[in-house]
C-alpha cells in the first residue's frame, strides 16, 4: 500500500491578491514536488471533498463562519491585516478542511498507509473564533476533532517556522490531544514560549520548542530525541497528524531558520514511528519559496514510505544546540 494524495483545483482559486505571499503558485510548487518524487502507482490521488459545516462548529464559533462566508460572497477582502479571500476562498476554505476527513475514512479502509493534504488555505494559525496568519479554518483541528469523537489520542505536530497557535487554541485544555511544536523565536505570532503547557486537564499536552533564527537540521533532531520523544511515549498516540510548513527552509523569505529539504526527510521518518502505519496524516502550511516547496514535498513523500532521500544535503553546525539544554531544564521543573 501507497499514499494517498488529496488535493482539489478550487485551491488554486484562493486568491489572496496582488503579491501576497501565500500565492496559488504555492500549490503548483507542491505538485511539482509530487511529480518529482516519481512514486507511480506508490500514489493514490483523491479529489478532496467540502467539510459539513457543522463539523466545522466542532472546532470554530458560528460568528467567524458568518463573518468568512460573507466576505466571500461580497466578491473578497480582508480578514486582518494578513489573510485576505477571494470571491472562491470559502469554497477552498471547506475543501482544505475537508482533505483529512477523506484521509481518515481511507486511512481506517486499509487504502494506504499515509495521506499528504495538498491544500490551501493554510490552517494553523487560524482559532477558535479567529481567522488570522493567512489562514481561514483550521484544516488539521477539524480532523483531530473528528478522531477524538472517535476515542482516539492525537499528537499533532508542527513544524512550520511559525508556532501554530490556532491549533494550540483549540486544544489548550484537552488531555486527549498533544501538541508538539517546533518553530522559530522570536517570529509571528510572537506565541510559543515553553511555559505554555497547557489548562486544566490538558496540562502538560502541549510541548513548544521555540528554536533561534539560523538553527540547523542536527538541532531539530536532537530537540526531537530529547524534549519530545519522552514526553510522547507517556502519551501514547493512536494517530498522528503532521502541520508540515516547509518555512523552516533557509531559503524561506518570510523566517530565518537554516532546514533543507534533506532535513525535512530525516525528521519526517523519525517523526512518523511515533504512530503505525495507516495512521499518519501530513497537511500543507506554510513555506513561501517555491524551490524550497518542490523539494521538501518530494523529501517528505519520500519519508513517507520509508525512502532515505536528500535533494538537498542535510544542514548541521548552525546555532541553537544550547537552545535545547535550555529548555530541557525548564521542562525538568514541570510535570510532563
Amino acid at each position: 500500500m501507497g499514499i494517498l494524495f488529496i488535493s482539489n483545483d478550487i485551491c488554486f482559486e484562493h486568491k489572496p491578491s496582488g503579491q501576497h505571499p501565500e500565492r496559488p503558485d504555492r500549490l503548483s510548487a507542491v505538485l511539482d514536488g509530487l511529480e518529482r518524487a516519481r512514486m507511480g502507482s506508490t500514489i493514490t490521488k483523491l479529489r478532496a471533498e467540502p467539510v459539513d459545516e457543522n463539523l466545522i462548529l466542532q472546532v470554530h464559533d458560528q460568528d467567524l463562519i458568518y463573518e468568512l462566508k460573507e466576505i466571500s460572497e461580497q466578491g473578497g477582502g480582508v480578514v486582518d491585516a494578513d489573510t485576505r479571500m477571494s470571491s472562491a476562498s470559502w469554497k477552498a476554505a471547506l475543501v482544505a478542511a475537508g482533505a483529512g476527513l477523506q484521509a481518515i475514512n481511507e486511512l481506517q479502509n486499509g487504502t494506504a498507509t499515509s495521506a499528504f493534504c495538498a491544500i490551501r488555505p493554510p490552517g494553523h494559525h487560524a482559532t477558535t473564533s479567529k481567522s488570522m496568519g493567512f489562514c481561514l479554518l483550521n484544516n488539521i483541528a477539524v480532523t483531530a476533532r473528528k478522531l477524538i469523537n472517535e476515542g482516539e489520542k492525537v499528537l499533532i505536530v508542527d513544524y512550520d517556522a511559525h508556532h501554530g497557535n490556532g491549533t494550540q487554541d483549540v486544544f489548550y485544555s484537552d488531555p486527549n490531544v498533544l501538541f508538539i511544536s517546533l518553530h522559530q523565536m522570536p517570529l509571528y505570532p510572537w506565541t510559543g514560549a515553553v511555559n505554555e503547557r497547557g489548562i486544566g486537564d490538558g496540562i502538560g499536552t502541549t510541548l513548544n520548542i521555540p528554536l533561534r533564527p539560523g538553527t540547523t537540521g542536527d538541532v531539530y533532531l536532537s530537540a526531537w530525541e530529547k524534549l519530545a520523544l519522552p514526553i510522547i511515549e507517556k502519551f501514547e498516540p493512536t494517530w498522528l497528524l503532521i502541520s508540515a510548513g516547509f518555512d523552516a527552509h533557509r531559503r524561506d523569505p518570510l523566517t530565518e531558520l537554516g532546514l533543507t529539504s534533506g532535513d525535512y526527510n530525516l525528521l519526517t521518518s523519525r517523526i512518523i514511528e511515533t504512530v503505525p502505519a495507516g495512521r499518519r496524516l501530513v497537511f500543507l502550511e506554510g513555506g513561501y519559496d517555491l524551490q524550497a516547496l518542490e523539494l521538501s514535498t518530494c523529501a517528505v513523500l519520500h519519508a513517507l514510505v520509508d525512502i532515505e532521500t536528500h535533494p538537498e544535503e542535510l544542514s548541521n553546525g548552525g546555532v541553537g544546540s544550547e537552545a535545547i539544554d535550555e529548555i530541557a531544564e525548564i521542562l525538568r521543573t514541570h510535570e510532563y
